[in-house]
C-alpha cells in the first residue's frame, strides 16, 4: 500500500516498479548509452526527479532516474545488479529527499549533491515547503548541470 496526502502522478509500468522495488532500487527512466548524471529519489520526490529528467533531456543531457525506496534491499543485491542501476563510472549524482539527507552520500559519492531538508519544525502545505527549502525541479536541474560541467 502506498499513501500520500499529495496529489502525485501515477507512474507507468507497475510490473516494472514492483520488481524494482523488491530489489530496493531500480532505473525508472534512462537515456541512450551511459548517462551523464543520475537522479535518485524515493517516495513522493520521484515525481520531482522525473520532471527534472524531462527538463535535462530538453537540453541534450543524458540522465537516468533511479527510484530508491529501500537502501537495505539495494545493498543486499549482487554487485552486478547494483552496477546496472548505479554505474560507478557515473559520479555526477543528485539525491532528492523531502526528509534529511543523511545516508544519501553512500550513493551519491563525495562529489554528489544531496537535496533535502536537514531540519525539523516547519509546517505548511508541501508546495510551500518545497519552494521554501529548495525541493524544486529548477534546483535539481541546476545541481545536475553543475555536476556535469
Amino acid at each position: 500500500m502506498i499513501f500520500t496526502r499529495q496529489d502525485l502522478p501515477v507512474l507507468p509500468n507497475p510490473e516494472h516498479i514492483q520488481t524494482g522495488t523488491a530489489h530496493g532500487a531500480y532505473t525508472l527512466a534512462d537515456s541512450e548509452g551511459t548517462p551523464q548524471v543520475i537522479l535518485m529519489a524515493t517516495g513522493s520526490e520521484v515525481s520531482l526527479a522525473l520532471e527534472a529528467y524531462h527538463e535535462l533531456r530538453k537540453d541534450g543531457i543524458k540522465v537516468r532516474v533511479v527510484s530508491m525506496p529501500c537502501w537495505e534491499l539495494f545493498d543486499e543485491q549482487d554487485s552486478a545488479y547494483q552496477e546496472s542501476v548505479l554505474p560507478k563510472r557515473v559520479n555526477a549524482r543528485v539525491s532528492i529527499e523531502a526528509g534529511v539527507t543523511t545516508g544519501w552520500h553512500k550513493y551519491i559519492g563525495i562529489n554528489g549533491v544531496a537535496i533535502g531538508i536537514d531540519h525539523f519544525g516547519a509546517s505548511a502545505p508541501y508546495e510551500r515547503l518545497y519552494q521554501e527549502f529548495g525541493l524544486t525541479t529548477g534546483r535539481i536541474v541546476d545541481a545536475a548541470k553543475g555536476l556535469i560541467k
